[in-house]
């Protein structure tokens, strides 16, 4: 009888091991200079995700705090855009994520409205290429586009989740913002499809939330520069040009006249924030801006070119990266928020996701959009072509909501996807208006109207 009990014990041992195992050995202790008793568990560590090439995918998990039952709540995985930006350095480190780093670049503080407060979240820096993500093949930095993100995110995941089983069949969502607008809905079409016929399926998807979000290329353009001219960013004459020269064109690689009529409007609009027109740009000169890089070339890439420079000197400090058990190759490199090399060399890019959103809206998942209304880059009124464009029945006509009786926006609710508004929010939604951003996301996951 104590022998059964043994052998009992012992397998049950060894399947821990063999389930748990990798996990246990990403889990994070405590990150240098952040508060004490956090009282949420955090893993980090790369997931293989191309064997033959060497293409490995940095991820971070900050789970819920144990006071609020993570093991009750869903998951979501959260992702930048760029093309090329880290989801470390904006998303985990400016928006949603429960540390801020102060301006010594080594001590953290907690930030009181973090996602991780109503969900598991999942941080992925991709492509490989990107922040701690790596390639062995250099030739993949030159040669990455949509499909290959795509594909190489779905591996991820379905690796990811045989290392933490705890994690398969739980609600799954993916959300991000800016250039994830093509990252989120092609790796839901993938997880979608992929799970058409299985029952039970492992990646449990349910929707996806994407914030000012690149979304089609010609209805982007159009909201893009009706913004410029309406909030007296640009001429009369730079708008028409802007019209007539990037018409049907694409905004990863606009034609030449098109970049001369965007460099046009650069200069008319002068040493403004982009990302949040009513901001002053940072005056530090010392700090890097992306110019004329990335997937929107003519303008910098970064919300506040001093808030990257604290995430720059924070993660590239030796003990920060052995503590999220990162930068593991023999040749170690520094951090960078956003890969220009990546960025500048993206290949394949749809001109629209629209028939993604067409395709995922019949399935019936949730989907959420939503858009800061000070943001110059991927405006509200962008957004609004998009969707306007998709003619989904109104099933619920424009309304303000509320945040601490104030408007915290707008909203409206289509047969199939809801938008909203978050009234002096840029680019980096969670960034201007934590609170709002906090009532949105809980509204997205209890699929409820916005408060009014």
């Amino acid at each position: 009888m104590g022998e059964s009990r043994s052998i009992g014990f012992f397998f049950l041992l060894l399947i821990f091991s063999t389930c748990f195992g990798d996990q246990t050995l990403d889990k994070i202790t405590e990150l240098p200079g952040q508060p004490k008793n956090v009282g949420f568990n955090q893993y980090s560590g790369y997931v293989t995700v191309n064997q033959q090439a060497g293409r490995a995918l940095f991820y971070w998990l900050i789970e819920s705090p144990v006071s609020r039952k993570p093991e009750s709540r869903p998951l979501v995985l959260w992702l930048n855009g760029g093309p090329g930006c880290s989801s470390i350095a904006y998303g985990a480190a400016e928006e949603i994520g429960p540390f801020r780093i102060r301006p010594d670049g080594k001590t953290l503080y907690l930030n009181r409205y973090a996602w991780n407060n109503l969900a598991n979240v999942l941080f992925l820096e991709s492509p490989a290429g990107v922040g701690f993500s790596y390639t062995n093949t250099t030739s993949d930095l030159y040669t990455t586009g949509d499909k290959r993100t795509a594909e190489d995110a779905y591996v991820f995941l379905v690796n990811w989740f045989e290392r933490f089983p705890q994690y398969k069949h739980r609600d799954f969502y993916i959300a991000g913002e800016s250039y994830a607008g093509h990252y989120v809905p092609q790796l839901s079409q993938l997880v979608y499809e992929r799970n058409k016929g299985v029952q039970n399926p492992v990646i449990n998807f349910k929707g996806f939330l994407v914030g000012n979000a690149v979304t089609d290329d010609y209805h982007d353009f159009i909201g893009t520069f009706e913004y410029w001219w309406t909030h007296g960013l640009i001429s009369d004459s730079t708008y028409r040009s802007l019209r007539v020269a990037c018409d049907l064109g694409s905004s990863t690689h606009p034609s030449l006249q098109c970049m001369n009529a965007l460099r046009a409007a650069q200069i008319e609009q002068g040493n403004i924030d982009p990302y949040s027109i009513f901001t002053q740009p940072c005056k530090d000169t010392s700090t890097l801006r992306h110019n004329m890089r990335g997937h929107y070339p003519w303008m910098s890439r970064a919300y506040d070119p001093c808030a990257e420079r604290y995430s720059k000197v924070y993660f590239n400090r030796l003990e920060v990266q052995k503590a999220l058990h990162a930068n593991v190759t023999a040749l170690s490199y520094p951090w960078q928020t956003c890969s220009d090399i990546v960025g500048n060399y993206w290949t394949d890019a749809p001109l629209s996701m629209l028939p993604i959103y067409k395709e995922l809206i019949a399935a019936g998942l949730r989907i959420w959009v939503y858009s800061g209304d000070t943001d110059a880059v991927v405006p509200v009124t962008a957004t609004r072509y998009s969707i306007d464009a998709l003619k989904l029945p109104t099933v619920i006509n424009w309304y303000p909501w509320y945040a601490n009786g104030k408007v915290g926006g707008w909203s409206q609710a289509y047969k199939g996807l809801t938008l909203v508004t978050v009234t002096g929010a840029g680019h980096e939604v969670p960034l201007h208006r934590p609170r709002q951003a906090f009532i949105l996301f809980r509204s997205f996951l209890e699929n409820k109207l916005m408060p009014s």
